[in-house]
């Protein structure tokens, strides 16, 4: 069911269009077929979030974003209950379709080297825990203790018990052969340039022909913003090219998912000994072009960092660096029906969306089916940002 005939669409028409083929979209695709639906699955091909992700699963708040988006710290907290819950899912998942993800919940340390960067952690921890995190603060001997592979710097840490990581090529690669079996259609290289409602349902013009479908959803991150503008709806997500590199493989040595309370960086080590180091360095976007490519200077930034904080990676080689494309909204996820369109639903996680994929692909596909998600929805429904649209229609 992978395999259309070269240069068309197997078929012209289905209940149920995916679009975007990365880990929101591969699990939604597949737990809607799950529930008698027919589904195809669409995607344009190209680095995309969920091929180039490093496999962190993030709990605690990020310093980085903390950092960089000070005015969406408050929305993104409205959204961090579901983090805790986004990692026990990934096990739930793993276990129903009986696959290997090399998942390991090792705990993730985020550390400061100095008093005022302790001081921060201290005060991000109280505020975690009021929102229900369970996180520990960590001073220089109890970092030796548990974690002997950080360098002279580490001052101390906070350790958030229930964050990991798993392998992401492996994920990828067993949920779509999960949602292959489950019957979705999995259209590669094929492009939706448009969306418009046509009759009870939506039409779709690809670069493979055109599409009926009776429902949609846009899981296409950063490509969604295009894709709801054609469909006269207002999405407001931005494209964030970023860059990881994966060193060659090393005994074990770092147990945690490892980051840093003022820079960006991510730090882990993958069971076949090779060490991934990302967090959120960004890559080059260049006007127009729909794909990212590696800044040099985020690739000698990054794993400079890495080696001041572990020195014993100083003596591995960088295998590769590999550049993709993260999304950004406004620190929460974008889950649900999209206003005045009936059928048309956003599935965008929000910060860390590796880490949510699962979960929050279930929960659009509970709402796609009229299932209680057992989940609030409200705070990320697309109905935030009518105000927002309405600003823009009005200033033009």
């Amino acid at each position: 069911m992978n395999d259309p005939t070269m240069g068309a669409l197997p078929r012209r028409q289905t209940d149920v269009a995916v679009i975007g083929v990365g880990i929101v979209g591969l699990c939604l695709a597949g737990f809607l077929a799950q529930r008698g639906r027919d589904v195809m699955l669409l995607d344009a091909g190209g680095s995309a979030a969920s091929t180039a992700n490093a496999g962190s699963l993030h709990v605690q708040m990020q310093s980085r974003f903390m950092r960089l988006f000070p005015e969406r710290v408050a929305s993104f907290e409205q959204q961090l209950p579901l983090y805790p819950k986004a990692v026990e899912y990934w096990r739930e998942f793993e276990r129903a379709i009986n696959a290997d993800f090399e998942m390991k919940v090792s705990g993730g340390l985020m550390v400061a080297e100095t008093p005022e960067q302790f001081d921060f952690l201290v005060a991000k921890s109280r505020r975690e825990r009021e929102l229900g995190l369970e996180v520990e603060l960590l001073e220089r001997a109890d970092l030796q203790r548990i974690a002997p592979y950080l360098g002279p710097a580490a001052f101390g840490a906070e350790l958030c018990a229930n964050e990991g990581k798993l392998n992401p090529l492996k994920c990828n690669t067993q949920i779509r052969a999960w949602a292959s079996r489950m019957g979705v259609t999995i259209v590669d290289q094929c492009k939706v340039n448009q969306l418009r409602p046509a009759g009870s349902g939506f039409a779709l013009t690809t670069s493979l022909g055109a599409l009926d479908a009776r429902q949609v959803a846009v899981a296409a991150g950063p490509g969604a913003r295009a894709l709801m503008d054609s469909a006269g709806t207002f999405l407001p997500v931005d494209p964030e090219p970023l860059h990881m590199n994966i060193t060659e493989a090393a005994p074990p040595l770092i147990l945690h998912l490892v980051q840093h309370a003022e820079r960006s960086i991510t730090l882990k080590q993958l069971s076949t000994g090779q060490v991934v180091i990302g967090g959120g360095w960004p890559a080059k976007l260049a006007a127009g072009a729909d794909y990212p490519v590696v800044d040099p200077a985020s690739v000698i930034g990054n794993v400079s960092l890495a080696q001041f904080m572990v020195p014993a990676l100083g003596s591995l080689q960088i295998i590769r660096t590999w550049a993709g494309m993260n999304s950004k909204v406004d620190g929460r996820g974008v889950l649900g029906e999209m206003p005045g369109l009936p059928g048309l639903h956003a599935a965008i996680p929000g910060d860390a969306g590796y880490t949510l994929g699962p979960l929050t692909a279930r929960l659009v596909a509970d709402l796609m089916t009229g299932r209680d998600p057992g989940v609030d929805m409200r705070p990320y429904s697309p109905m935030r940002f009518q105000a927002e649209e309405l600003r823009l229609l009005t200033a033009q």
